[in-house]
């Protein structure tokens, strides 16, 4: 399996959908940095993605792997057996570092937002230990139940992005 064949082909579909790295990036939830070294070819898209990749530009998976459009018969099947081993054997982007890009992303999307919920709950929390007041308490355990709603919708983003379900921009317009 050609890298750099593989990745001029992705990179020529891509062109022909008129989108930018960063566009498709967005799309597949991995960022423009990755996409372009599959383009380049310095690293095979992981095998999760070889099926978004596929449905996005309409070729078969075997197709993207053999870095060109093939034709029908037995030598796309002899194609296709010796494409699926070698991309599992190569295969480096996990779902764990799709994960950690979009946690990342949330944070730093939310980054005042979140600076903002500290100084407060720490306020709170302050407060809370020198006055002892009822209302206080209170205040104290609503921060505890803000922090898990804010994680909440942490993960909930993070799972859109993965596992494709709702839109995350549907799920936005309900939830935040």
């Amino acid at each position: 399996m050609d890298t750099i064949k593989i990745g001029k082909f992705l990179c020529e579909l891509r062109k022909e959908r008129n989108l930018a790295q960063e566009q498709l990036g967005e799309e597949l939830g991995v960022s423009n940095k990755t996409v372009s070294r599959w383009e380049t070819g310095t690293y095979l898209p992981p095998v999760e993605m070889l099926q978004l990749l596929s449905d996005k530009y309409n070729v078969s998976i075997n197709e993207i792997l053999s870095g060109e459009r093939l034709a029908d018969g037995e030598p796309y099947k002899a194609k296709a057996e010796e494409n699926i081993k070698t991309a599992l054997n190569k295969s480096v982007f996990t779902l764990k570092d799709q994960e950690n890009y979009f946690h990342k992303k949330w944070l730093k999307d939310r980054r005042f937002e979140l600076i903002l919920e500290i100084i407060v709950l720490t306020a709170i929390a302050v407060l809370g230990a020198i006055f002892y007041h009822p209302v206080t308490i209170a205040a104290s355990i609503l921060c505890i139940v803000w922090f898990g709603f804010t994680y909440n919708r942490m993960r909930t983003y993070i799972e859109c992005h993965l596992y494709g379900d709702k839109k995350p921009e549907d799920y936005k317009t309900k939830n935040e």
